[in-house]
């Protein structure tokens, strides 16, 4: 009986992620599996999503739509794809969404999309702190806020609306402030590769 092959770096980081993820939710009173991981594939090739998925992993995020057009078909229906990238009004219809807005118009925004949108479903949000990036409490204080403003004016439980927030760098502190998704790229994937970074655009 041969050997099992052995198992990608990419999958590897994977778990040692999906561990790290566990342990934060935990120290937030939640259970292990309350954040989810999008494995983001950002200009990697798809032998490196495809050991994920090998691994068991159906999360997956993408920031250029032509990655995530070109990528999406290559992996099983199965897998869940998250769209996180901004989006020029050019390439709306394949993939129809757009970019951010400032917290002060969230409320405004979830609104419009309950009363003026039938076909959508609002059902989270997906955030990124100040201008700076910084990842300290206080940024991710400020996200929860718009999660649970939202909430109130649409009527909507907490529980049962998505939060999207944290990174590489910080995806334990926002899990730990509250987050259900964490978008991580180079912890598992490896520093990014812009060979030729119009192409991607």
């Amino acid at each position: 009986m041969a050997a099992p092959a052995a198992e990608g770096a990419a999958a590897v980081a994977l778990r040692a992620v999906l561990a790290r993820a566990g342990r934060a939710a935990e120290r937030s009173g939640r259970a292990a599996e309350a954040a989810r991981v999008v494995a983001v594939g950002k200009t990697k090739p798809m032998s490196m999503l495809r050991q994920l998925y090998d691994a068991g992993h159906r999360c997956f995020g993408e920031n250029y739509v032509q990655e995530i057009i070109t990528k999406a078909p290559q992996l099983p229906e199965d897998v869940r794809w998250h769209f996180i990238g901004h989006l020029q009004s050019n390439k709306v219809k394949p993939l129809l969404t757009k970019s951010g807005i400032d917290p002060s118009k969230c409320v405004e925004l979830a609104k419009h999309v309950k009363l003026a949108c039938p076909h959508l479903i609002f059902s989270g949000l997906m955030t990124i702190g100040m201008k700076d990036y910084s990842s300290t409490p206080e940024n991710f204080k400020a996200l929860v806020g718009c999660k649970i403003e939202v909430c109130k004016a649409l009527g909507i439980p907490t529980e049962q609306f998505e939060l999207s927030m944290g990174m590489s760098g910080d995806f334990e502190l926002a899990i730990e402030m509250g987050s259900t998704n964490v978008r991580i790229g180079s912890t598992i994937f490896g520093p990014r590769e812009y060979p030729n970074k119009k192409q991607n655009q």
